[in-house]
This record gives structure tokens, C-alpha cells and sequence, in this order.
């Protein structure tokens, strides 16, 4: 799966949250299916989140939050994406690829 087009499809017919604020406030309200995490997203907050939320898919992608905020067409680094409705595109077959 190309994870940058799946990204653009989303953003355009999907619904996608930005941010490790965002992604815990969504996975609170039960609201991600998804959470894409940068590769060097830091490693306490995915602990954390994984320890809070189980029951989210949890994504590490081999690109960096630079890279990640690029790929979905934004001029800022990204570190974490929250998956609320993918649309089009296929990111909800996503697995967990974490530890």
C-alpha cells in the first residue's frame, strides 16, 4: 500500500485528525479507528497511547514527521494522524505494528 496516496484520498473524501493532542482526544471519545504514528514520534507517548487505547489500530509508518506532513500536502511536520473516517482510501486495513 502507498501510504502517501492513501493519505491524499483521505484528507480529500476522508475525515483525519492532526496532532498527539488530537489523537488522544479522539481515542477518549472513541472516535479513531486508525492512529498513523511518525517514525520518530517519541516512544512515551505511543506507550502511552497504547496503554490508554488497546482497542485502536496503531500504525508506525517508515517516514518521519517531516515527511509524514508532506505527504499529506500540509507545511508543517506531522507526528500523529488520527484516522476518524478514511473515505476512499484504504488506511483502515492498516495492522498494529507496534510491540
Amino acid at each position: 500500500m502507498d501510504l502517501s496516496r492513501q493519505l491524499k484520498n483521505a484528507i480529500a473524501t476522508g475525515n483525519l485528525r492532526f496532532g498527539q493532542r488530537q489523537a488522544i482526544d479522539a481515542c477518549a471519545r472513541g472516535e479513531a479507528k486508525v492512529v498513523i504514528l511518525a517514525a520518530n514520534c517519541p516512544t512515551d507517548f505511543t506507550d502511552e497511547l497504547h496503554a490508554n487505547h488497546p482497542e485502536v489500530t496503531k500504525f508506525r509508518s517508515g517516514m518521519v514527521n517531516r515527511e509524514l506532513g508532506i505527504a499529506c500536502g500540509k507545511p508543517f511536520a506531522v507526528s500523529t494522524i488520527s484516522i476518524i473516517d478514511a473515505g476512499d482510501s484504504e488506511l483502515l486495513q492498516l495492522e498494529t505494528n507496534l510491540e
